[in-house]
């Protein structure tokens, strides 16, 4: 059995700049909803304790550190990208947009961008690295990665009252087996992406 590979934690970036942002989005593995992209400034000089990936921290502290770091970050920004274009652009390219758009967004320019994953925006001309599981890694991803799975879920929420029977504030719109049953039962909505598969099969089937 091959042996997990064990990525060492970056803690050490202040040699990339004072203004480091960090950032990371939410939302690429939804049937319904925006893509959500956050960025990040911290202050070197104020840390926010237990900042990691935000799916390994419950609802609640995710609300407490969201608070948190809006209210000591140096800059942050939120951006989202409609149904509408994940279906004509695909999730990738929409998701690599909403980064870039929450960095230009910032209200602070910064010095050095950290991006989760393989693949840094093209529309971004900040010296930028890319870091695989960073926001597990990079605490300035990780506090882009809270506050946009925050402002996302949030914003399924809202929509649960707007369609209601599809469990949206539950599953906040991925492919669970209550929300496939409810696609079938009542169909497909405004905010369900038509170029996933699941939605695509009940439209073809209508």
């Amino acid at each position: 059995m091959a042996k997990k590979q064990i990525l060492p934690p970056i803690l050490d970036w202040a040699d990339r700049g004072r203004f480091v942002a960090g950032v990371d989005e939410v939302g690429r593995g939804p049937l319904a909803g925006p893509v959500v992209a956050a960025a990040v400034i911290l202050d070197p000089d104020n840390p926010i304790e237990g900042l990691i990936d935000s799916k390994k921290i419950s609802e609640k502290r995710r609300e407490i550190l969201a608070e948190e770091i809006k209210e000591r970050a140096l800059a942050w920004a939120i951006a989202r990208v409609d149904v509408e274009v994940i279906d004509e652009i695909n999730i990738l390219q929409a998701s690599l947009r909403a980064m870039a758009i929450s960095v230009y967004d910032l209200a602070q320019q910064p010095d050095f961008v950290m991006i989760d994953g393989n693949k840094i925006p093209s529309e971004i001309n900040i010296q930028s690295e890319a870091v695989v599981k960073g926001d597990d890694r990079v605490p300035c991803i990780s506090a882009a990665s809270i506050i946009a799975k925050v402002a996302r879920d949030h914003e399924m929420i809202e929509m649960d009252a707007v369609y209601p029977g599809y469990g949206l504030a539950k599953h906040k719109g991925y492919p669970t087996k209550l929300h496939i049953e409810a696609l079938q039962a009542l169909g497909v909505t405004n905010i369900h992406r038509r170029s996933f598969g699941p939605v695509k099969k009940v439209l073809q089937a209508d």
